[in-house]
């Protein structure tokens, strides 16, 4: 399968509220260091960062995943991403996240709903915009069972004052999506999400795209490696399907991912210019109905 000509646009396109994007976009996380996300790994060449940034443009991608807490000793996504691409092409959608987050010394925090103003001005200001297109409530794990009503509706306090043209939220459950949507539309869920997920993760996904609201996977390739990659051994299904169309695993997830169902969108990160490149070109990558199942049935643990 070439990668040269491919475009993001060959995943087709979905809207985030009013806001068309290719269902094929770039995650920034991975952006400004080696090994694991929030580890303690090497800060990434600013240059190639840059270019990697730019390139992804090049290739079509006109929806960028970020947050101001993806940041490194030396790197900061939400700066790249303003150096590579200010002044910002009409058509990009930069999307990021509040809630959850970083303090200066890495430390992890959990804001109040006074604090997401400031939060989202931190965005504003690292990505010199007027307002941000779409800002996530991330919601930390030990939040599965709690109301995010305070949070959610501060948020909608920020839309009404033009700071934020649409919201989402992120790390969520079914309840946290109704009680969110009785306060204010949301444009789109982002979850874990790929082959191995669980059944309800499966269900969730569909009644999202009844209520027409986009379903945002994050680790659609790194599947249970989570923020360190894909470090364990691929399973046999998902290779043998990559050997089929000549292509690699993580196409072969990605593309899985984005069939199941066309209101699903794709955020793989990389700093590597060539994966930017494949993972784009999943973008075309057809599965059948036959491998679609057999894909399916790849339990959580084989990965």
């Amino acid at each position: 399968m070439t990668t040269k000509t491919i475009t993001a646009s060959a995943a087709g396109v979905f809207e985030l509220g009013d806001l068309p994007v290719n269902r094929i976009g770039f995650g920034t996380m991975r952006l400004t260091q080696s090994g694991a996300a929030f580890g303690n790994g090497v800060p990434s060449d600013r240059g190639r960062a840059i270019g990697v940034l730019r390139r992804a443009v090049e290739l079509g991608v006109n929806h960028i995943d970020t947050a101001a807490f993806y940041f490194s000793a030396l790197r900061s996504a939400n700066e790249l991403i303003n150096s590579a691409l200010a002044p910002y092409p009409d058509d990009l959608v930069i999307v990021t996240k509040v809630g959850f987050g970083r303090d200066p010394s890495g430390e992890w925090l959990w804001a109040r709903p006074e604090q997401l103003r400031g939060q989202v001005e931190e965005n504003l200001r690292q990505l010199g915009r007027d307002h941000l297109d779409v800002v996530n409530l991330r919601i930390p794990q030990n939040m599965a069972s709690s109301s995010i009503a305070g949070h959610f509706g501060a948020l909608a306090d920020l839309r009404d004052a033009g700071m934020i043209r649409h919201l989402g939220i992120s790390n969520v459950t079914p309840a946290h999506l109704a009680e969110a949507q009785a306060i204010a539309p949301v444009v789109c869920v982002q979850n874990a999400y790929g082959i191995g997920a669980r059944p309800e993760d499966h269900e969730f996904l569909r009644s999202c795209g009844e209520q027409g609201i986009a379903f945002v996977p994050f680790f659609a390739i790194a599947g249970t490696g989570r923020e360190a990659g894909a470090s364990v051994a691929e399973s046999e299904e998902v290779l043998a399907v990559a050997r089929a169309h000549g292509v690699t695993a993580a196409q072969v997830r990605l593309a899985w991912t984005l069939q199941r169902g066309p209101h699903v969108l794709a955020i793989p990160g990389t700093g590597n210019p060539d994966h930017l490149a494949e993972n784009v070109a999943a973008g075309a990558l057809r599965l059948s109905a036959e491998e679609m199942t057999r894909l399916g049935s790849v339990q959580r643990s084989g990965r």
